[in-house]
């Protein structure tokens, strides 16, 4: 039986309309894992599976948070699994950065705002692949994030001047600033950072 979320996450991923044809490609590839799989969106489908992340950025939209992940060794954006209680894409990634950043006021846009599909070995202990969809949520001003168990360190970067060996970030943070900026739901080439 198709998961509500499975439900969900195909809805939102047939609504939005990426601009560049990149990240169209992968929209229709996640469509298409979608209707092929209907435990898509469980970590338990070992060839693969949806995940959710955030890039959480600070009011000014000036710092991005962080964190130093134990098991990759670099600094990512926060997200993860889906679970069960998750009733859509944008709800997994909302849970998952209250719990890795300890800030409970956050505020999420619901539009996705890129993807992105990488190997690696998670829980299942086999090598396998996450489909991440991406996307842009608001911290307070102020915001003291607090690492969780789930992080190595977790701290806010100028959005210009970020850690070593992030450079694959730079294009999500780059759509989520512009996102940010322009306030569409259906982003505009990112500028590039630098």
């Amino acid at each position: 039986m198709v998961s509500a979320l499975h439900i969900n996450a195909t809805a939102a991923l047939r609504a939005w309309r990426p601009y560049e044809a990149a990240q169209e490609s992968l929209r229709q590839s996640y469509l298409g894992f979608l209707a092929a799989r209907e435990d898509a969106c469980e970590r338990s489908c070992a060839p693969g599976h949806l995940t959710a992340s955030a890039v959480v950025l600070d009011e000014p939209g000036e710092r991005v948070l962080l964190t130093l992940h134990p098991r990759v060794g670099r600094w990512l954006q926060l997200g993860g699994h889906c679970e069960p209680e998750d009733s859509s894409l944008a709800d997994a990634a909302l849970r998952e950065a209250r719990e890795e950043s300890g800030i409970e006021e956050l505020t999420l846009d619901p539009e996705p705002v890129r993807l992105e599909v990488h190997p690696i070995t998670c829980s299942l202990g086999a090598p396998t692949r996450h489909f991440d969809v991406q996307f842009v949520v608001r911290a307070p001003r102020e915001a003291q994030p607090v690492a969780s168990d789930e992080s190595d360190d977790l701290r806010w970067w100028p959005v210009h001047a970020l850690p070593e060996g992030t450079e694959e970030l730079t294009e999500l943070i780059a759509a989520a600033l512009d996102r940010r900026r322009t306030g569409l739901t259906s982003p505009r080439p990112p500028r590039h950072l630098g």
